[in-house]
């Protein structure tokens, strides 16, 4: 029924039981009911799926769905009961267009576009190219609003150990493009480091070549003066000859200081990109070894939860009472009440040892 008010039957008239599909995957006649449910509700199935590269693919999809009941028309009311398998023949329709759209697809597209590639399939796109919200059947009314992708299994092994190695190959190679980038800016700067301290030293030259020629200048002003007789004047000549030479070494140690500071910077910074490339691939090591350790670890835990549960909690309480059972069997069977066991070191009361096996108290 699609209302809510009550209704009595007429003497010709009874319940209509419904068949619907249920379990995932679907199976036919799991649930009955006299009611069907309007709605919004959700059903999970799971399909089978094949790339275009032959990678077959489990997925679990869960959509959520409602009917659309007017108030007004009452023949619009009586077209949802004119699907009896509404969820079955839902279902079918969705995963065919699901294994169409798929299988166009190639294992690492669908890989990485899953989510678009379904809702595109199933609720198709505009004439803008964006993707729709609504897959409604006509014959009975009902629309699906939402597909949640919970789960995307491979179903091969092979496949499965290839999915991981284009996980692994995916961070090698990104790994390894961030240290090709830092030995490429390494390099790139010391080539600008070198170029700098070749300008420098030319600019060096060049300054060094000017003293030169103002020297000889000089000297030649002085060697003027000398042939004049003036021997004050060769004096001052010499003296500037000598302040100029001063200044001109005085000159090039601080260029040389500001070549050697260059190259130290450089090497620096060459030495700093270097170890952020070994701290990044470092970084990178040890998350494949924390995921790794993390596998393992599940794997054990699974491995000991199903031990326990094939051998039983009753097992496991017999084999805990057949250590204290069988030792009191034996003593019974040689006849003992008590036993006394030590290693030779430890001091032992006699007396009142021998009061507890005769069966008396220390106080007798």
């Amino acid at each position: 029924m699609c209302i809510r008010d009550r209704v009595m039957l007429a003497p010709d008239e009874q319940f209509t039981v419904l068949s619907l599909p249920g379990d995932k995957p679907k199976r036919p006649g799991v649930i009955k009911s006299l009611s069907l449910m309007l709605g919004p509700d959700f059903m999970t199935d799971i399909i089978v799926v094949e790339t275009s590269d032959h990678a077959r693919l489990k997925l679990q999809l869960a959509y959520n769905w409602h009917f659309v009941v007017p108030d007004s028309d009452q023949q619009s009311k009586s077209k949802i009961f004119n699907v009896r398998d509404f969820t079955g023949d839902a279902c079918k329709a969705i995963a065919s267009r699901v294994r169409s759209a798929v299988a166009a697809e190639s294992f690492d597209n669908f890989h990485k576009y899953s989510a678009k590639i379904i809702r595109r399939s199933v609720f198709g796109e505009d004439q803008d190219g964006k993707i729709g919200n609504l897959f409604e059947f006509c014959a009975n009314n009902l629309v699906v609003t939402n597909i949640d992708i919970q789960s995307v299994e491979p179903v091969d092994e092979s496949t499965r150990d290839s999915l991981q190695k284009s996980v692994q190959l995916a961070i090698q190679i990104t790994t390894q493009s961030q240290e090709a980038r830092a030995r490429h800016d390494a390099h790139r700067e010391e080539e600008e480091a070198k170029g700098l301290l070749e300008r420098q030293r030319l600019v060096n030259e060049a300054e060094a070549e000017a003293s030169k020629k103002r020297l000889l200048e000089l000297r030649a002003d002085c060697n003027a003066v000398e042939s004049s007789g003036q021997a004050t004047a060769e004096a001052r000549a010499r003296a500037e000859a000598a302040q100029i030479e001063g200044e001109a070494e005085v000159k090039q140690a601080e260029l040389r200081a500001a070549a050697s500071r260059i190259a130290m910077e450089a090497k620096l910074e060459y030495a700093r990109l270097e170890r952020e490339a070994e701290a990044v691939h470092r970084k990178a090591m040890d998350a494949l070894e924390v995921d790794r350790a993390k596998q393992l670890s599940d794997i054990e835990t699974l491995k000991f939860k199903q031990t326990i549960a094939a051998i039983g909690p009753d097992t496991l309480v017999e084999m805990a009472k057949a250590g204290p059972e069988t030792q009191a069997k034996m003593l019974g069977g040689l006849g003992l009440q008590g036993y006394l066991v030590t290693d030779g070191k430890s001091p032992i009361n006699l007396l009142s040892t021998a009061h507890g096996l005769l069966g008396g108290s220390p106080n007798a």
